[in-house]
């Protein structure tokens, strides 16, 4: 069951790790497009908002899932403690703590990852929305 703790530290804590950089490089990349759209090149309200939506689920996917990809990690670290304790029988609490403090990485890892996440989509949301209320402002009417 060694492989099973490998697993959980590299790759249920190694996939929240990636999901978090997907996740800054979107939202970066979208608010870098964000400063520099010009709302003029573009004759309607849909158009602009396919533009402006682009990549965004990704962001709030990855903040949805984070928590249950660390929960994962957590019933994966806590099933290894008590395959190790029903092994071995008579345990060292150093070795019960080791394995339950596995287990919390995991799910503090997803959390680490999932709130800035959602933080980050609320915020490029909002952004959005100003953007299209611009539009609107300068084309006089909001045209469908």
């Amino acid at each position: 069951m060694e492989w099973l703790s490998a697993a959980i530290d590299y790759g249920v804590i190694g996939l929240l790790l990636i999901m978090s950089m997907i996740a800054l490089s979107i939202a970066v990349e979208r608010h870098l497009i964000y400063r520099r759209i010009n709302l003029i090149e573009y004759a309607d309200k849909k158009s602009l908002e396919l533009e402006l939506t682009k990549k965004l689920h990704i962001i709030a996917t990855i903040g949805s899932n984070a928590p249950y990809i660390g929960l994962l990690g957590t019933v994966l670290g806590i099933m290894l403690t008590f395959y190790t304790m029903g092994n071995e029988g008579f345990m060292d609490t150093g070795k019960i703590m080791s394995g339950l403090a596995l287990a919390l990485k995991a799910t503090a890892v997803g959390l680490i990852v999932a709130i800035p996440s959602v933080a980050l989509y609320n915020f490029l949301l909002r952004k959005v929305k100003v953007l299209i209320m611009r539009w609107e402002i300068e084309n006089g009417r909001e045209r469908i």
